[in-house]
């Protein structure tokens, strides 16, 4: 499985990869086996220890004791993408999806290839209207493709798991041209939306703090997006959110 992993990392040998969260280094072998340099960051303080005596500097693996949810990456150097992977824990997997992917232009990001719940990649990879759909999908996909690539059952952990994890492959794109001013405020609105998820937009945005808007604005905004503020936010594809934004950022400087 792990094998698996390294070997859907599309980049050639000396390639620059980051590994978040390696453990006792089941993924961090076939990485270095690859021919990969190797930045590991790993929070425990023993792990880190164990990865650095058992392959050192000079397998081209460098180990960073951090918290990977607050760690800068290596800034981008011309000519060599960076490839990020890892295992990511359940209860951090947005936050340190949304931490590398707020890294993208800053550290030459190429692509991401991660290990999560299956739930999560099935949210991910979700379509509009669809149940699994919200707020990490959106967030996620106005900056990055997601492709899926396959399952891995509990039965390739020791001991198994109570859950299925699955691997994808983020690989950033700039369609829309967001800086992260606009990144933010877009998953400011995208949340706010979708923690009223069964409402209307309109009502919404008549109601949540921070928006609290008339009737009138609400009309405006409805007139500018082009969308049907009836529909409930789960039914909005990512591009029709960029629309919401632009007429809610226009209505609100008029």
């Amino acid at each position: 499985m792990a094998v698996r992993i390294a070997e859907s990392v599309p980049a050639r040998e000396a390639s620059r990869v980051v590994e978040i969260g390696p453990g006792r280094g089941a993924l961090t072998g076939p990485l270095l086996e690859r021919g990969f340099r190797v930045l590991a960051i790993e929070l425990d303080r023993i792990l880190a220890a164990g990865l650095a005596e058992r392959w050192g500097s000079d397998e081209g693996l460098e180990v960073v004791q951090e918290d990977a949810l607050e760690v800068t990456l290596p800034p981008a150097r011309p000519g060599e993408p960076l490839w990020v992977v890892g295992n990511l824990p359940y209860a951090i997997t947005s936050p340190l999806l949304f931490r590398m992917l707020d890294q993208v232009e800053t550290a030459g990001i190429a692509g991401m290839v991660f290990m999560i719940q299956r739930e999560v990649a099935d949210r991910l990879a979700a379509d509009p209207g669809t149940k699994a759909y919200g707020a990490l999908t959106v967030g996620v996909r106005l900056v990055a493709d997601v492709e899926r690539l396959f399952d891995v059952g509990a039965g390739a952990f020791r001991p198994p798991p109570a859950v299925v994890s699955a691997v994808v492959r983020l690989t950033p794109h700039d369609r829309f041209g967001l800086d992260p001013g606009h990144r933010e405020r877009l998953r400011t609105l995208v949340q706010s939306l979708f923690g009223q998820r069964r409402k209307q937009i309109q009502k919404s945005l008549r109601t949540l703090p921070g928006f609290s808007l008339s009737p009138e604005a609400v009309a405006r905004v409805a007139r500018r997006s082009g969308l049907d503020l009836a529909r409930r936010p789960e039914t909005l594809s990512p591009e029709e959110f960029l629309a919401l934004d632009a007429a809610l950022e226009e209505s609100l400087r008029t």
